[in-house]
């Protein structure tokens, strides 16, 4: 026996639109949901199932009387003058999957008496730039130059994401939402963003980005935790939105990663962006964009040296095509640290395991091969 539902016409052409469909050709290909639409036909409950899944949104969602407002509950900057709290559907879902960590890890460190973290929200916009930069050195216990003492900025990257997760920062990164490769996030839409409170700051960075970028992403973020203000970016061209918040992050980045009385004393004796790139041991572009702020190349020299960068970035990855050790990958979507926090909660029956599954995106024995073997 079918089982028909009525629901409201206009869950299903938000829904349609919220998933990032053009709604007049979605129904004209499935004139079936146009009947619902129309009332000329009653979905059943299975063929509602399979749209809700189509259309990435939860099924009880179907069930409303009304489409529900959806909103991020922190900015998210544009380059230039711009913010929104409205995202792409991949973008939002992302959001909410690590809200939900969140919630889940700063409930689990609370009922386990761990201190807030002392750093998060230290400072305001009013700080100067460069007392947040050496009392972040500080707190990771990095020297100025730090950086020089890597082979690659790659492995600058790896360096500085340990240290940070070490201070208890969670770092995501992934280039899909969760583990769907079909959705992927959009880099033009979102760099990264970063989810602020006392116990349990989340960061995530968007893995389809150049690593040369994701390494000023970091920073960029690192500093919107001291300042304890939440926030979601594209800084296209490496360059923040006109906000004096984002201003003074980039400016923290800028300066943590390559001190300026340092770049100007080599500059002088070596105006070259890959020279400085080879002491500092950070990318080719963060070199050029601090060379930018400081005068030392103008913004055209910037942006030709960037988009060429970057165009050809995106040549060797399509060249390279997919593929890749999924757990390896698993490592740095889930969180090495955070994961660890999972697994410890499992062990001491505080969490189920049906749960652990949800909460991490890894399921049955993908999760227990996971935290057997790749964890430490």
């Amino acid at each position: 026996m079918r089982t028909e539902v009525k629901i409201n016409p206009n869950l299903i052409t938000w829904a349609i639109a919220r998933a990032g469909f053009d709604v007049e050709k979605f129904l004209e290909n499935n004139p079936s949901i146009q009947n619902w639409i129309e009332e000329v036909k009653k979905p059943t409950v299975k063929q509602l199932e399979a749209f809700a899944t189509r259309v990435h949104i939860p099924f009880g969602y179907l069930f409303m009387p009304e489409p529900p407002n959806e909103s991020i509950p922190f900015p998210f900057f544009r380059t230039g003058n711009n913010n929104t709290d409205k995202v792409s559907l991949n973008v939002f879902d992302t959001i909410q999957i690590l809200q939900r960590r969140q919630d889940w890890i700063t409930d689990y460190l609370i009922d386990n008496d761990h201190e807030p973290l002392t750093f998060v929200g230290k400072f305001n916009e009013n700080t100067n730039a460069n007392t947040i930069v050496v009392d972040i050195r500080n707190t990771l216990s990095l020297q100025a130059n730090w950086a020089c003492n890597f082979a690659t900025f790659e492995d600058t990257l790896a360096f500085i994401t340990h240290k940070i997760e070490e201070i208890g920062i969670f770092i995501n990164f992934n280039g899909v939402v969760e583990n769907n490769t079909h959705r992927p996030i959009s880099v033009d839409e979102c760099r990264g963003f970063v989810l602020v409170n006392q116990h349990a700051p989340f960061m995530f960075i968007n893995a389809a980005d150049a690593k040369a970028a994701q390494l000023f992403t970091i920073i960029h973020e690192l500093a919107h935790i001291w300042l304890g203000e939440s926030a979601g970016f594209d800084n296209q061209n490496l360059l923040p939105a006109n906000d004096p918040v984002e201003k003074l992050c980039d400016a923290i980045a800028a300066e943590f990663l390559v001190p300026a009385s340092s770049l100007i004393d080599i500059w002088k004796d070596k105006p070259s962006i890959e020279y400085a790139r080879r002491y500092f041991k950070v990318s080719p572009i963060v070199i050029a964009r601090r060379a930018m702020d400081l005068g030392l190349i103008t913004r055209g020299e910037f942006f030709t040296f960037y988009n060429g960068y970057m165009d050809s970035f995106k040549q060797k990855k399509e060249n390279q095509g997919s593929g890749g050790d999924f757990y390896a990958t698993a490592r740095k979507r889930v969180s090495v640290s955070f994961a660890t926090y999972v697994n410890q909660a499992v062990n001491q029956n505080k969490l189920l395991y049906r749960d652990a599954y949800k909460i991490t995106g890894l399921k049955g024995d993908t999760y227990q091969k996971f935290v057997t073997q790749h964890l430490h």
